[in-house]
């Protein structure tokens, strides 16, 4: 999924002069701070994509000629500081064409409003101006209004809040058997809100966020009169996909986890958020339940969770002790995935693909 920020050009990248057009080079002044967070954010996996409204451009009172001296003198200056725009969009039109691409209006940004390989939540519209705003409500994302145009942002302020941005996902699930809503927050401290109606299954996924640091919320409603089955499965799918939401586009992550003994019995988990989905689950139990759950479900649980989040999945469990053996598996995942989503001090994707 590809993060966005929609950046507008005057007042936000170059200083607005007061006849709001930059039309000559000696008119051209940097906004303080703008290089420095733009550079920061591409190495955080950021596109950059410039959008901005230039009244009359192409008209003899704007030549075309005298923009496009000034638009290659900025971006040849942001290109030598290592800030490359993705895309470059131009409104020409001024209000009185009612123009269907003049910000607010959205149809610059068409076909990228087509594109379900963005990341919504963490894209953003960042300019001085009340368009900006509207623009960012128009396409639902976070806008950064920047002081310089009466707002409240500096731009060191918006690189820290979109990089340091607690990783979290909330997951709506919904069938004809469950009704799950669920939570996560990778950079928590392992508090857990778990209502599942299996008071054993309730204490495992406990010992999931207590143990991986990731708060977690779980409310689920199930067929619990029939069995557990669907429960089970549909809790491992949703907090996957909640954990791969969370986890975005994995830039700067671990990536790779393990293990722990529990009294008598030991449990192995190798972990890789790779993208790509495979398990090996080995776990010997001797009963068919421990408490209302069966022991049977387990596997399947972290089956459907590692599936859903696009994670290898290796357990292995030796004999002992059937809760032992239960708890354990649960906290030697907790523990790898602790390991697995926590931060590094380099922003780069743990890959030489380039893709997770």
């Amino acid at each position: 999924m590809r993060k966005i920020l929609f950046v507008d050009r005057d007042g936000t990248l170059i200083k607005e002069p007061d006849d709001f057009q930059v039309d000559q080079l000696e008119k051209v002044r940097l906004v303080e701070g703008a290089i420095t967070a733009l550079h920061r954010l591409r190495r955080f996996g950021y596109s950059l994509v410039m959008v901005s409204n230039q009244d009359g451009m192409g008209t003899p009172s704007f030549p075309r000629d005298r923009f496009t001296e000034v638009q290659s003198f900025v971006l040849d200056i942001f290109a030598s500081q290592g800030v490359i725009f993705d895309d470059i969009l131009i409104c020409p039109h001024v209000p009185t064409d009612h123009c269907a691409c003049r910000k607010p209006r959205t149809g610059l940004l068409i076909k990228y409003l087509k594109d379900r390989l963005i990341d919504w939540d963490r894209s953003a519209v960042i300019g001085d101006r009340q368009t900006d705003i509207e623009l960012a409500q128009a396409i639902g994302v976070r806008c950064f209004h920047l002081k310089s145009g009466g707002g409240s942002w500096i731009w060191d302020k918006i690189a820290d809040e979109l990089i340091l941005k607690p990783r979290s996902a909330t997951i709506e699930r919904r069938t004809k058997e469950t009704q799950i809503s669920i939570s996560v927050n990778l950079d928590g401290s392992g508090e857990s809100h778990v209502e599942t109606g299996l008071g054993f299954f309730d204490h495992m996924l406990e010992q999931l966020a207590r143990h991986s640091n990731i708060n977690l919320s779980v409310k689920l409603s199930g067929d619990l009169h029939i069995d557990d089955h669907h429960s089970i499965e549909d809790s491992g799918i949703a907090l996957g996909e909640a954990l791969r939401k969370a986890l975005s586009d994995k830039r700067g992550i671990g990536r790779y986890g393990f293990s722990l003994p529990m009294d008598e019995c030991r449990a192995e988990a190798l972990i890789d958020l790779s993208g790509r989905s495979f398990t090996k689950i080995e776990i010997p139990f001797t009963v068919e339940r421990i408490g209302h759950l069966a022991t049977e479900m387990i596997p399947h649980f972290f089956t459907s969770f590692a599936h859903a989040a696009g994670m290898n999945l290796h357990l292995t469990v030796t004999p002992g002790n059937n809760h032992h053996m239960a708890e354990a598996s649960f906290k030697a995942v907790a523990r790898a995935l602790r390991q697995a989503v926590a931060r590094t001090d380099s922003w780069d994707l743990p890959t030489t693909k380039g893709l997770l």
